[in-house]
């Protein structure tokens, strides 16, 4: 089940909203989590079985750390054993077949592949698990005494299958002392129409100009046929996942819940690195708070900085998939970004912000490339058409259709990529607060008519993070 569908719109969240809100608050916890427990088994049922197994596993190692806190040595080797469960039930479910069948291409053995379904969500919520154990051993957080607490911070649905990553140490208070008000369940309820919007209005429409162009032959792609592809695909990922992450903060809002912010309008970036700061904020924060500072981070040698930058950015490409593509997106950015640390900066800061901009567009889009085909001849294909090395010429009669069919929705998905429209309605709101309301409310009226609308007869709704 995706938030993004009739089912959960109509069905499983109001029936949720009104168990809840029925409920007395002593058992609200137990109730979203034997919900979201529900709501995951409706896409995967054995799979839930591996959730509970997670859950207990973590739950008593960090009785166990808090326990023994006393005796560091001690507490760490637990914090190893829950680490070590977690990324090896990680790596059997999503890496295992990846390495088989790298180790068959690289030695010419035929080691058998076993095709196992990907669980869902799997790379959120291992890394919400770990970062439980590291926080109590760190004393960040306290001990979750209360095994149904625990559990619903494991398998809360609004950020159960895409996330935001969120921190143990950030909503630990909030598992057991959170109040639920009415304005910020109103305000939950406006995020997760605007997420809705973005997802089914804008990734999904844009999405379909990408999928047309993706499956033209890249031999027979013009240059500007290809850049425009991509630049489809870049808005369509985009608003995909930060529309998810929108809908998944709206619902925790519903529920007393303040996850944190995961997209901070990344595409006005003047740098690579400006970029990682706004896009997918909460898998950087995790990388940076769990692996790179516990690597030395930026206070050890120069070369041991190169290195650690490295590994995490190769991590970070392979938390998205078991593929060398990923792998390979993954350190195409780890070298940017050294660059950029070290030579690229310094150049920019004393150039115009359209150049920042045009260099920062032209990396990315080379990357959503690496990211958007699993194998990398087809990737590196779709680059030489690109960069007219294969492509057929600049232009032709498609690719005119092609931007004037798209132009209107192209200009709105830029529009909307800005804080230009956020820092209007804010402007707005605080000249004519009780005005604003009014007018706002048959807006977001309409936004989820016309999501509805679409959801009826909905032919295309992919979900990009849906494999991660």
């Amino acid at each position: 089940m995706v938030f993004s569908s009739l089912l959960f719109i109509f069905v499983f969240l109001p029936t949720v909203i009104i168990l809840y809100y029925a409920a007395p608050r002593t058992i609200r916890n137990l109730l979203l989590f034997l919900c979201s427990l529900l709501f995951y088994a409706w896409g995967e049922p054995v799979y839930v079985l591996l959730m509970l197994f997670s859950t207990v596993i973590d739950y008593f190692h960090g009785l166990l750390i808090h326990h023994y806190l006393h005796n560091k040595r001690i507490a760490k080797w637990f914090v190893i054993s829950s680490l070590t469960i977690n990324l090896l039930i990680l790596g059997f479910f999503k890496y295992a077949n990846f390495l088989v069948q790298s180790a068959n291409e690289i030695l010419g053995t035929a080691w058998a592949i076993h095709e196992l379904p990907l669980p869902i969500g799997i790379s959120f919520y291992t890394f919400q698990t770990m970062s439980y154990a590291i926080d109590v051993y760190r004393g960040d957080a306290p001990v979750q005494r209360n095994i149904i607490a625990f559990g619903t911070y494991i398998a809360l649905f609004p950020q159960l299958i895409a996330g935001p990553i969120v921190r143990y140490h950030v909503i630990a208070d909030q598992l057991n002392h959170r109040r639920e008000s009415i304005p910020q369940f109103a305000n939950g309820i406006k995020l997760f129409i605007i997420g809705l919007a973005k997802k089914l209005l804008l990734a999904n429409n844009i999405g379909m100009l990408w999928d047309e162009v993706r499956h033209m032959p890249a031999g027979e792609l013009p240059l500007l046929t290809a850049w425009l592809g991509i630049a489809a695909f870049a808005m369509q990922i985009y608003y995909d996942f930060s529309g998810y992450s929108d809908m998944a903060i709206g619902l925790g809002r519903m529920f007393g819940f303040e996850f944190p912010r995961n997209f901070h309008y990344p595409y006005i970036s003047q740098s690579i690195s400006e970029f990682w700061r706004r896009w997918h904020m909460t898998l950087g924060a995790w990388f940076r708070e769990y692996l790179y500072i516990p690597l030395g981070g930026n206070r050890v040698a120069t070369w041991k900085v190169y290195r650690n930058l490295f590994v995490v950015w190769l991590a970070t490409g392979l938390w998205h998939g078991a593929s060398w593509n990923f792998a390979l997106w993954g350190l195409y950015f780890g070298l940017i970004i050294v660059l950029e640390k070290y030579v690229i900066l310094r150049l920019l800061t004393r150039s115009s912000r359209w150049i920042s901009h045009a260099y920062t567009w032209i990396l990315l889009l080379v990357s959503w490339v690496l990211f958007a085909f699993d194998e990398l001849d087809l990737g590196f294909a779709y680059l030489a058409a690109m960069f007219g090395i294969v492509s057929d010429g600049l232009m032709n009669d498609q690719f005119i259709y092609l931007l004037y069919t798209n132009i209107l929705l192209l200009l709105i998905l830029i529009l909307c990529a800005t804080p230009i429209v956020e820092n209007m309605v804010c402007s707005w709101k605080s000249r004519y607060a009780k005005l604003s309301e009014i007018v706002l409310q048959p807006v977001y009226l309409l936004l989820v008519v016309l999501s509805v609308a679409y959801l009826v007869d909905a032919s295309y709704n992919p979900f990009l993070y849906f494999r991660f």
